[in-house]
């Protein structure tokens, strides 16, 4: 699954940084989380590292977006592939 951001965000900038895949940006009011680019770091930590680093524990899985252990693998892999591709 990938992870949300909910209303508790405090907007303390911490997570942004902490996002492997770039898949964390500000919206309109918090923080956002693209559920096409977030892993919860499967291929680079295993652990969520946004959910290590917030103070108020503000991100929760997201129901909307159910993924496997595979699925999310898979889309590491589509997601590396894609940067490689940008960086040539």
């Amino acid at each position: 699954m990938a992870l949300m951001i909910t209303e508790a965000c405090i907007n303390c900038d911490v997570c942004e940084p902490e996002c492997p895949n770039d898949a964390i940006k500000m919206g309109p009011e918090i923080y956002e989380i693209d559920p096409m680019k977030c892993t919860e770091c499967v291929g680079h930590t295993g652990v969520p590292q946004c959910q290590e680093v917030c103070p108020v524990d503000c991100i929760p899985l997201n129901p909307k977006y159910s993924e496997t252990q595979r699925e999310l693998w898979e889309k590491y892999h589509r997601l590396m592939e894609e940067q490689r591709s940008e960086s040539s």
